[in-house]
């Protein structure tokens, strides 16, 4: 889901004030020529998500940001990109005409940062059909890191689980993991699923707790997965669902009976005011990117780009990071290529596929394609603790370990990137 970063919180960052001002120097984008593009636009296209049961265009919206400054620095060798943004609602139906717009009714090149539940899993063979690529920002489902057209920059929740359990395997004890999911087979289940096995490969056990999205029970949930038997409770929701079950744990006093453990929806700078006192320092939360006050060069610009480019409203959130590097990765690949190809999709795809080694201090590790039917470069991350105003970095960038990687550490051996 979109996270609303509360950035008037009393919260201040380095590089970051408290009302989201950038003490960064002014944006670089593209060849930053500072000369405005013209002449015949490049078409981009975009798909979100943004209605009941959230909002998912964070993304898209930091993308937009980045190429309306590549268009003000000099565009695509001399050309603007037109960016093409469509909402998805949640409606597989809408999902599907918003795909044949851009692929079959419009000369998109690629889609870039794409963010959504739904059009993912309607879409994968339209784009795979289509031979056209999309560089995503906001996945969270396994249709988006299990097709051969899609590749994000966001981990999804399979990775961040998976970071979460083994922090708490190794420095918490956990020995017994009770995830509670949403009862979702290419999410909550496929995820949930990933952690389940990763505690059997290390001698621990684990189990499921399943919530309907449509009508959802965090009580029942909770009663479930607290009496499985584990040691640690793995928060597998969006922000809203996961503050109450903590909600819900807090008013049975459950918190020094368990681990608390979650992946990347609970960072969000407003979390920490939400869970109040009572879970300070207890609860322990996967970054799949790079935690604000890490504040390297790219984490500057990001903002730069935001504060000159994006609306206001617009969040600074992990989602928009992940737009942010998408359209980042994307623009240097096009002015990397003949300037004659760059409205050619077939070779604009291959250009795609043949990126490789790209690094940021936004991710932990190198960002690449290659060809593929999975794709999912971002195993990395970082490990914080929700402390009162904001989190505590606990474990710096390492690597995930779990079988499910195995065949992306080969394509990467072969890419020569280990």
């Amino acid at each position: 889901m979109k996270l609303k970063t509360a950035l008037s919180a009393a919260i201040t960052l380095a590089g970051v004030t408290a009302g989201g001002q950038a003490l960064a120097a002014d944006p670089m984008c593209g060849a930053n020529t500072g000369e405005a593009a013209s002449g015949d636009p490049i078409l981009v296209g975009g798909i979100h998500g943004n209605a009941a049961p959230g909002d998912f265009s964070a993304a898209t919206d930091a993308a937009k940001a980045y190429f309306d400054c590549v268009n003000a620095n000099g565009g695509i060798n001399g050309r603007p990109i037109e960016y093409i943004i469509e909402n998805d609602q949640w409606n597989p139906e809408l999902a599907a005409q918003a795909a044949a717009k851009l692929v079959n009714d419009t000369d998109t090149v690629a889609l870039v940062a794409n963010g959504s539940f739904i059009e993912m899993a309607v879409n994968a063979g339209t784009y795979a059909e289509a031979d056209i690529m999309v560089m995503a920002s906001a996945c969270a489902i396994s249709e988006c890191f299990e097709s051969s057209n899609i590749v994000s920059t966001n981990q999804g929740p399979l990775p961040s689980n998976l970071g979460a359990v083994m922090y708490a395997r190794e420095e918490l004890g956990a020995e017994n993991i009770a995830c509670i999911g949403l009862n979702i087979p290419n999410n909550g289940i496929w995820s949930c699923e990933a952690a389940i096995n990763y505690m059997e490969e290390n001698g621990g056990t684990g189990s499921m707790a399943l919530i309907n999205p449509g009508a959802p029970d965090v009580n029942s949930a909770l009663l479930e997965a607290v009496s499985s038997g584990a040691d640690t409770i793995l928060i597998n929701q969006p922000a809203g669902l996961a503050l109450a079950i903590l909600k819900a744990a807090e008013e049975q006093d459950l918190r020094d009976a368990f681990n608390w453990i979650a992946p990347t929806p609970l960072y969000d700078l407003s979390i920490p005011d939400q869970v109040g006192e009572y879970w300070h320092g207890d609860v322990y939360v996967n970054a799949e990117l790079a935690p604000f006050q890490v504040n390297g060069p790219d984490a500057q610009n990001w903002i730069a780009v935001m504060d000159a480019y994006a609306r206001p409203e617009d969040p600074r959130d992990t989602f928009a990071q992940a737009g942010y590097l998408s359209a980042k990765f994307f623009t240097e690949m096009m002015l990397e290529m003949d300037p004659a190809d760059v409205d050619d999709r077939a070779k604009v795809a291959d250009a795609i596929r043949a990126i490789k080694g790209k690094t940021s201090d936004l991710m932990c590790g190198p960002y690449y394609v290659g060809d593929a039917d999975f794709h999912m470069p971002n195993h990395a991350g970082y490990m914080v603790k929700i402390i009162e105003g904001g989190y505590e970095i606990v474990r710096d960038c390492y690597e995930y370990d779990s079988s499910y990687f195995d065949p992306h550490l080969k394509l990467e051996a072969e890419m020569g990137l280990q």
